[in-house]
């Protein structure tokens, strides 16, 4: 869109660029979007992190999606991430039992966010890793990335991406081993520490 100046009808000045919303806490959150393990499951771990923008804040409104591979490496088939009411249209959560390895997590308040997952087997020569993308203010586009977990150094040392990456921005792909089932992986937007980003053509 231009705007014409009308007394100067030869001048076209250019209309300035913004943004909308985000609206993300409007129309994509539903409950049990993080509780993306079967409950009970005795494979199930906990990520969560932060998401920080260029000088190490963390935003309250951004979203993080997920997707798994199931503990035997096989994309699940299963529907149900997302199950709605049919006669209220509204959300129901998920059934408790299939596993889709697919979630969607706002960030709180603090930019925290947490996912119950499966840990998820490898994949041809991949090391197993879960997919990750990003929605947050001033992105015009999300980002994606992944999140490895420790544990199988030989694994991680032979996948093809983290092979290809200096130490440093390798370690940005990879969780911090909590303990107990529960691994941190902060995602840094810009800046120093600035997680890796994959672009898929």
């Amino acid at each position: 869109m231009t705007k014409i100046d009308t007394s100067r009808p030869e001048t076209v000045l250019p209309t300035p660029s913004h943004t909308v919303g985000p609206f993300y806490g409007h129309a994509l959150p539903f409950p049990g979007g993080g509780d993306i393990a079967p409950v009970g499951h005795p494979d199930t771990i906990v990520l969560q992190g932060y998401i920080l923008d260029g000088e190490g804040n963390p935003l309250p409104d951004a979203f993080v999606e997920l997707w798994g591979a199931d503990p035997d490496g096989n994309v699940p088939q299963a529907d149900g991430s997302m199950r709605r009411d049919p006669a209220s249209g509204g959300f129901l959560g998920r059934n408790g039992v299939e596993f889709t390895g697919w979630g969607r997590i706002q960030t709180d308040a603090n930019g925290h966010w947490s996912a119950r997952t499966l840990r998820p087997g490898a994949r041809g020569q991949s090391a197993p890793y879960i997919s990750v993308c990003v929605f947050a203010r001033g992105l015009l586009v999300h980002l994606f990335t992944r999140i490895y977990l420790p544990g199988d150094e030989a694994a991680l040392a032979a996948d093809p991406l983290l092979a290809r990456l200096d130490e440093a921005r390798r370690d940005t792909l990879i969780a911090e081993d909590r303990g107990d089932g529960t691994y941190r992986f902060d995602i840094r937007l810009q800046g120093e520490g600035e997680t890796v980003f994959l672009e898929f053509q």
